[in-house]
């Protein structure tokens, strides 16, 4: 059977009275392409970052090829250092270029020697088809090229696994289609992935498994197929025909 590479285990986070993640249990194996989707506000971001240990659960476990990320003692820098994690707000440093912002944890974090650190950077910049732009800034580029260059600093780590929370939420409708085009390329190239979007074509296209996240817990798991044709709860039925109206106005 494929190897789990990220599995969390009764996961959850409260703020003092709000319970932002509920008991929560998944796992992603290697290759497969997840796709958590649900109302505002739900808990879905709190759950990745969780997942990505840029948060400390409250109680509950998560595991990296096995290794318990939760447990004492653990080198947390040096396992989110494999886990790629693109945020739903383009956190680019604008005094650096595409190249800069790339390689910036390469030499960094990973200690990389300048020259490695600047292949890898390029060599990941031209994964997303950036790398024309290598030496724009930021305020050069539009936003659909700025989240690119947030998914090639992403995958220049070479990451176990990538984490995207709404990569496309910020930007104009005529815009996410490159950031989509991306995303697609990868999922061809069997990375693994567990994207929060509510991109449902693309959700169509390439999920393995979509999740129906709200008020903090999974609420139903399944296809898209079976999303698509026949939800099992009626909040999961609801929510669908809400993205699915919105989709056809696009």
């Amino acid at each position: 059977m494929t190897e789990i590479v990220m599995e969390c285990k009764n996961l959850w986070k409260i703020y003092k009275d709000i319970v932002a993640v509920r008991d929560v249990s998944l796992q992603i194996r290697e290759g497969e392409i997840k796709l958590i989707f649900g109302p505002s506000g739900s808990g879905k971001s709190t759950l990745l970052r969780c997942l990505a240990m840029l948060t400390t659960p409250t109680k509950g476990d998560v595991f990296l090829r096995g290794e318990c990320l939760t447990k004492p003692g653990v080198d947390l820098n040096k396992a989110r250092a494999r886990i790629g994690f693109v945020f739903q707000h383009i956190y680019l440093f604008h005094h650096l270029t595409a190249l800069g912002n790339v390689e910036l944890a390469l030499r960094h974090v990973l200690k990389l020697p300048k020259d490695e650190a600047r292949k890898r950077a390029m060599s990941a910049l031209e994964e997303v088809k950036m790398e024309k732009w290598a030496n724009y800034y930021p305020a050069q580029l539009s936003g659909g090229q700025q989240q690119r260059v947030g998914i090639a600093r992403a995958l220049a780590r070479n990451p176990d696994i990538i984490l995207l929370d709404e990569p496309t939420s910020a930007l104009d409708p005529e815009l996410t289609g490159e950031v989509i085009d991306t995303l697609r390329d990868l999922a061809k190239k069997g990375t693994t992935m567990l994207i929060v979007s509510h991109e449902m074509p693309f959700a169509q296209e390439v999920a393995d498994e979509m999740i129906f996240f709200d008020e903090g817990t999974i609420v139903e798991t399944g296809t898209p197929e079976h999303f698509f044709t026949n939800p099992s709860t009626e909040r999961a039925k609801k929510f669908m025909m809400r993205l699915i109206k919105r989709t056809r106005r696009e």
